[in-house]
This record gives structure tokens, sequence and C-alpha cells, in this order.
């Protein structure tokens, strides 16, 4: 699990973390549709044909704006810690490049790419 500088995970993102693994389980979707199920016999108690489309519709867009929310974070820092292991490994390919290819012009101008392309600096003042 991705956390901050200091490693430390802030409690937003421990709790959008059980939320998505929450409602990623086949057990949830059962519980939709069984809310689903639940309300289509509330048109004979209601006296209203809006008031129970408003109903339905108040509710699925509530939850769908909160765990569009939760999700979206979790999206976002899953995403961060990829980012990170192929900075991680891009930066290990180009100090293997700086070693293998110290001769090589074709290899230094590569190797320079490389590092300007994934937003590395430059750890040496001769490469």
């Amino acid at each position: 699990m991705p956390s901050d500088v200091d490693g430390h995970i802030s409690m937003f993102d421990r709790f959008a973390t059980t939320a998505a693994e929450f409602v990623s389980k086949a057990w949830f979707f059962m519980l939709c549709v069984l809310l689903v199920l639940l309300w289509a016999p509330s048109y004979f108690l209601l006296p209203d044909v809006d008031t129970w489309q408003l109903i339905i519709n108040t509710a699925t867009t509530i939850v769908t704006f909160l765990l569009v929310a939760l999700l979206q974070n979790t999206q976002r820092r899953a995403d961060d810690a990829v980012q990170h292991k192929l900075n991680a490994i891009a930066d290990g390919l180009s100090d293997l490049m700086g070693h293998v290819g110290m001769d090589s012009a074709d290899l230094r101008k590569d190797r320079r790419e490389l590092r300007a392309a994934v937003g590395l600096e430059d750890h040496e003042s001769a490469s």
C-alpha cells in the first residue's frame, strides 16, 4: 500500500482502501441487486410514481458519487505506486547504461534521452 514521504498513510487513504476492497466483492453486488429488488415492489406502497423514482434515483446517485470519490483515491494511489516502480526501473536501467556504455556515444545519448523522458536528474556531471 503506498504511503506518503514519512511512511504514514492517512486515515482517509486507509478508509478508501478498505471501502474499495469492500465494494469489489461479489456479495456487495448482490446486496445492490437486493436493494433494487426490495425497492421495486415499493411502487405499490407509495402514492406517487415520482416519489418512487426519486427514492431510487437519490439513493443510487449518492452511493455512486461517494464510491467514485473513494475509488478514484484508491486508483490514484495505485497509479502513484506503479509510477514510482517504473521510475526506479528507469533509474536502474540508466545506471546500467552508464556503467556498460561509457565508451559508446550512442548509449550515452540513449541514456540522456531515457533520463529526460522520465524526468530523472543526472547524478553524475559527466553524463
